[in-house]
């Protein structure tokens, strides 16, 4: 039964990647994958870290694998090219960590916050914001992830990571944070 429902919902993006974009988004919405090669899929190693023992006096049930900068799970950002909801090749792998390690930890929950550069009305913005942290979500639920534990929400362009009007600071500022509860 769950590869039929993964099976639905993987037809369910494939269909909603289909729309034309307009003149202002051509491409925007479109990876280039004609000078990638193909990536042999393996296991993503999210092997847990000991809980440290601050930790485990406190009761919290996530581990030190989250803040251990050698681990995958440490990264939590996920950024997007201008005005797209699509998540990159190159982000799979960490949302595909993060999608086991939260299988693995029942007691875990996460919130996926989306944001936006500037460009765009406040409501355009916000929009995009939860379309992109609804994408991250939907994948991980693919990838077997309980959808109950995870939260989306958008912020829009509200709380910007870089400051100014230049393409850094833009690029910066299109993604979604995955933020665990209780850190």
């Amino acid at each position: 039964m769950r590869k039929i429902i993964s099976g639905i919902l993987i037809a369910m993006m494939m269909a909603g990647c289909s729309s034309t974009p307009t003149k202002e988004q051509a491409g925007a919405a479109v990876e280039d994958r004609t000078q990638q090669k193909p990536v042999a899929q393996r296991p993503i190693d999210v092997a847990p870290s000991p809980v440290t023992p601050a930790a485990a006096e406190s009761g919290t049930v996530l581990d030190a694998a989250l803040s251990d900068p050698n681990n995958i799970l440490s990264k939590r950002l996920v950024y997007f090219d201008f005005d797209s909801n699509l998540v990159k090749e190159e982000f799979r792998p960490l949302v595909t960590a993060h999608a086991q390690y939260l299988g693995r930890k029942a007691a875990a929950k996460m919130i996926i916050q989306g944001h936006t550069d500037e460009r765009g009305s406040r409501e355009y913005n916000l929009a995009l914001g939860q379309r992109r942290s609804d994408a991250v979500k939907q994948m991980m639920t693919v990838l077997g992830a309980d959808g109950a534990r995870i939260e989306t929400v958008s912020y829009g362009e509200e709380k910007a990571a870089a400051q100014g009007a230049t393409e850094a600071a833009y690029a910066q500022n299109r993604r979604a944070q995955i933020v665990y509860q209780g850190e």
